[in-house]
């Protein structure tokens, strides 16, 4: 099967009983929309929010920016939670800016880079570390633990070109770097297995800009002149 966006899904801000911004508001419930929406670099962590055009970030100071511009999950992913939980899941329900079919993103590797349609232009940056606005979100016991172990995280995109994305846009892919560093690799390393942390830093600087500090850290390099952030990258609400 080609790798295909089979939806583009979008938020607006709501409400929740538990979450981490101070609003007690997140945008995590995304709907598909029709047509295309526009998709572009936000702006740095801490200002910028979503990468698509009438999408809502509520909590700026973990989510968006241009190393979280946009937040891919495979549907093949969504159906095998649904076996799992026993319910159905619609496209946009973990978050997602883009519902994928026939892409393997457990195996997508930070520094990937996939053309989008006619003339996006994404490249691969973290997975997604799951947290209280998530859990609360889908409403299942034990959400966080179970999400972790089966690491399956999607993965979190910056924009290198601007352009359009629609549902049914191929994706091809331009670049897949020669590490290891894959989306479930650094996600184990960052969660359940420490002994893959020292490998991390192969990834260099396609890494979130937060991560790349850890995985010098973790190689036991100095760190890097830009002083980023050593704090994990949470989930997109």
């Amino acid at each position: 099967m080609v790798p295909t966006v089979l939806t583009v899904n979008v938020g607006s801000a709501g409400a929740v009983a538990t979450t981490d911004a101070p609003s007690g508001l997140t945008g995590i419930d995304k709907r598909p929309v029709a047509g295309p929406v526009a998709v572009s670099a936000p702006g740095p962590r801490g200002v910028g929010g979503s990468g698509l055009a009438g999408d809502t970030v509520c909590d700026l100071r973990f989510h968006g920016g241009d190393d979280q511009a946009v937040y891919a999950y495979a549907r093949e992913d969504l159906d095998r939670w649904e076996a799992l939980l026993g319910r159905p899941l619609a496209n946009g329900v973990f978050g997602e800016n883009l519902t994928t079919v026939g892409a393997d993103l457990s195996d997508v590797r930070i520094g990937e880079r996939w053309r989008v349609g006619g003339g996006l232009v994404l490249e691969a940056s973290s997975p997604r570390i799951p947290c209280r606005t998530f859990a609360t979100w889908l409403g299942e016991r034990g959400w966080i633990k179970r999400f972790t172990a089966e690491a399956r995280s999607g993965v979190y995109f910056r924009v290198l070109v601007p352009g359009p994305v629609c549902a049914g846009d191929g994706i091809e892919v331009l670049h897949r770097p020669d590490h290891e560093v894959s989306s479930m690799f650094l996600f184990k390393a960052m969660t359940t297995a420490p002994e893959l942390r020292p490998r991390v830093i192969a990834a260099g600087d396609a890494l979130h800009s937060r991560e790349r500090a850890r995985a010098r850290a973790w190689a036991g390099l100095p760190a890097a002149a830009d002083g980023a952030a050593d704090a994990p990258v949470p989930d997109p609400a």
